[in-house]
């Protein structure tokens, strides 16, 4: 029986925009070949595909403004992501958007975020879960309660990183309350930086996009590396997140972390060969 998990996280509307030939300048205009609409949000790619694999996932987001709140909840249920944890946004809060371009086999964002990434915390009950996905540093940020709220039920904790320009100095004894941190290698870079050293969490999962991933304790001397297999990237929107859910389905079941990596690097794979963040899971 595969461990029940909440994801928390911002949940967005996106627009995705395929196969575009160039990134758009100021003053020109550029034809995108393919375009989607979906929901997104790190903590929802990763939620829908652990449910592809066998577990029982409920979402703890607040839901985009309307119209596009209907678009992203029916989207949830078509990956048997629950979404009775979710909460409407406030009165006159903006939609979350974001405008997803991907060129070149690699992807820029354009976001706009407003209001509270999650409902209040009191709302949700820790006790029917195993584990708690956190989608990106910032939630954290901005609801460190989450870590305490969740151990105090019982739950193991992984957190993606997500870009951010600016890290917050509290963010190392952040990433050290968690069991497993996964950020990407511009992400690792930006806080070694800043001064967070590599394996500041008990286990930490470096994405390296076409040359697979890395995994290390804190305790381990050497990084653990699986390299996947060779694919034609159409759209790398969600590919880390896919790769989260892989990773962590595996370490869930206390798989070898080589396993772990292999798994999270085959839903990685599969997640760039289809357009959008769950194209690949329809």
């Amino acid at each position: 029986m595969k461990k029940p998990v909440l994801c928390a996280g911002r949940l967005y509307c996106d627009l995705v925009f395929a196969d575009v030939p160039r990134m758009p300048t100021l003053g020109t205009e550029v034809f995108a070949p393919g375009m989607s609409l979906h929901a997104g949000g790190g903590a929802f790619i990763t939620g829908a595909t652990l449910a592809s694999l066998g577990h029982r996932v409920s979402q703890f987001s607040v839901l985009p403004a309307p119209p596009f709140d209907s678009i992203v909840s029916a989207d949830l249920r078509a990956h048997h992501v629950d979404v009775a944890t979710c909460k409407p946004s406030e009165t006159g809060t903006d939609p979350q958007i974001t405008v997803a371009i991907s060129c070149e086999g690699d992807r820029a964002f354009l976001t706009r975020n407003d209001g509270p990434a999650t409902p209040p915390l009191e709302s949700i009950d820790f006790s029917g879960y195993a584990h708690l996905h956190i989608g990106e540093l910032r939630t954290l940020q901005d609801d460190p309660e989450l870590i305490d709220m969740a151990r105090n039920a019982g739950l193991t904790i992984s957190l993606d990183c997500g870009w951010q320009d600016k890290f917050s100095p509290d963010v190392a004894s952040l990433i050290a309350a968690v069991d497993v941190f996964l950020p990407n290698e511009a992400e690792e870079a930006a806080l070694i930086a800043m001064g967070v050293p590599q394996t500041r969490a008990p286990l930490t999962v470096v994405k390296q996009g076409q040359a697979g991933a890395r995994a290390r304790g804190t305790g381990d001397g050497c990084w653990i590396r699986n390299t996947g297999s060779p694919v034609t990237a159409l759209d790398s929107t969600g590919a880390g997140d896919a790769f989260n859910a892989g990773f962590l389905s595996s370490w869930l079941d206390n798989a070898p972390l080589d396993l772990c990596l292999s798994v999270g690097n085959a839903c990685g794979s599969a997640a760039v060969q289809a357009v959008g963040g769950t194209g690949f899971l329809q």
